[in-house]
């Protein structure tokens, strides 16, 4: 039985169906956040791990939030890296709760415009470690303060900036994140409380992915009047003017405990400082400042940064941002009776709190104490001279001897000028002088 001959294909014979060919990597989608929706978020603790300041901003009603990588008030308060298990968990569920932009915000030691050598050098590292690990938990936003200028002039500062930020972005590939520098509240000597010094920076960065948040609370102080419906729009065009609204992704609504032009940072519940409830409906309501395209930004998140004095204040704060948003009905559902300020954690601060001011008041009263016995032993020591420079005096001006001759008058009061003038100059005795106290007329030590 024969086997049917089939052709016999070549082996050097080539052909294209059996080439391998890759399949396109499939285009990224834009993250939900910018969808053109209303983002609403507040600076949420990261005690405990960072995924737990995922939760917190999805049981406050939120549908973004901002924190620290690491402790915010020392150099060192934490490791540089953030292990990837740690962060691929951290990206993961947020993913799944929708939570976005994620804004990230810089230690406060961190000072990119100091004249010294060694605290700018400590700053830049700083900064450093602060975008790695903003890279590791795929933040979109990485919020810093320029600093302060200290007796530099404003023109050595900006450049001061400039020039930290380049080294601090050095071998870090940033990806999507975008750095965004704060404006202040211009107290002592802190940059970028004027809008012109910030398009200065963005200038000389020109290129580099670096754009503005904008604090309403800091604007304020530092004299912007954003309370007005008339000086909202003032101060709308003097954005556009200088850095464009385009630049300004981040907003940080708090109201001020200082009024207009105070130059001092002292941020309030929503509404219940110098701004006003009705000027954060118009801020919240503007369309130039929204997040629905054309006019304004998509993604644009609006975060809280208000104190905690009592617990659910910060779950207030957001549901009146919402409120005043005009979106209260589709705002994210919040957890009933939750908040990062617990009960026992407020006893414990409030605790924390009077041990602190009376220690205050100890060292107040320790200084007042010892203020006044410097200055009584001031008064003790000028009195003393002052006694013997009048025996001196007496001493000069007491009659010559009868016989005597002008000539031995003249000798004898030199004799005298000079033994004075020693005893002016005399050290007072290290033993403590004796003084009176009180109408009694006892002589108390001193």
């Amino acid at each position: 039985m024969s086997i049917a001959a089939q052709p016999l294909t070549r082996l050097t014979e080539f052909d294209p169906e059996d080439e391998y060919r890759p399949e396109p990597e499939p285009e990224a989608l834009p993250p939900a956040w910018l969808d053109g929706s209303t983002r609403i978020g507040i600076h949420t603790s990261i005690a405990g791990g960072h995924r737990n300041a995922l939760e917190t901003a999805r049981k406050l009603g939120c549908n973004a939030l901002q924190i620290f990588s690491a402790n915010p008030r020392q150099w060192q308060g934490g490791s540089a890296r953030i292990p990837e298990v740690d962060a691929q968990a951290f990206r993961a569920r947020r993913a799944e709760l929708g939570l976005g932009p994620l804004v990230i915000h810089a230690n406060y030691l961190i000072n990119l415009a100091s004249p010294q050598p060694m605290l700018r050098v400590r700053s830049i590292q700083a900064f450093h470690d602060e975008i790695v690990r903003g890279i590791s938990l795929g933040a979109d936003f990485l919020v810093v303060h320029p600093g302060t200028r200290g007796e530099a002039t404003c023109a050595q500062a900006v450049a001061t900036v400039i020039e930290s930020v380049k080294q601090a972005s050095k071998r870090a590939s940033l990806g999507g994140m975008r750095i965004l520098l704060e404006n202040t509240a211009g107290m002592g000597t802190c940059l970028s409380s004027r809008l012109e010094e910030m398009a200065e920076v963005l200038a000389g960065l020109n290129g580099f992915p670096v754009d503005v948040c904008l604090d309403t609370a800091h604007l304020f102080a530092s004299g912007y009047d954003i309370r007005s419906e008339e000086g909202l729009a003032s101060t709308i065009g003097q954005i556009e003017n200088t850095i464009g609204l385009e630049r300004v992704p981040v907003m940080h609504i708090n109201d001020s405990k200082i009024p207009l032009g105070g130059r001092v940072d002292r941020h309030e519940h929503i509404g219940k400082g110098k701004i006003g409830v009705e000027a954060f409906r118009r801020i919240l309501q503007h369309p130039r400042l929204s997040a629905t395209p054309l006019e304004g930004l998509a993604g644009r998140v609006f975060i809280a940064e208000t104190p905690i004095d009592d617990p659910g204040d910060d779950r207030k704060n957001v549901a009146m941002l919402w409120d005043l948003a005009g979106l209260k009905d589709i705002a994210p559902a919040a957890e009933k009776g939750f908040s990062m300020l617990t009960a026992s954690l407020k006893r414990k601060m409030d605790v924390q709190r009077a041990v602190e001011k009376r220690n205050a008041a100890a060292v107040a009263r320790r200084e007042a104490v010892e203020g006044r016995k410097k200055s009584e032993e001031r008064s003790l020591h000028s009195a003393g001279r002052l006694l013997r420079r009048s025996e001196a005096e007496k001493q000069m001006h007491r009659p010559a001897p009868v016989g005597m001759t002008g000539g031995a008058d003249s000798g004898e009061r030199a004799k005298v000028a000079k033994i004075a003038a020693k005893t002016t100059k005399r050290v007072a005795p290290k033993k403590k002088a004796k003084r009176v106290s009180g109408a009694s007329g006892k002589r108390t030590r001193g």
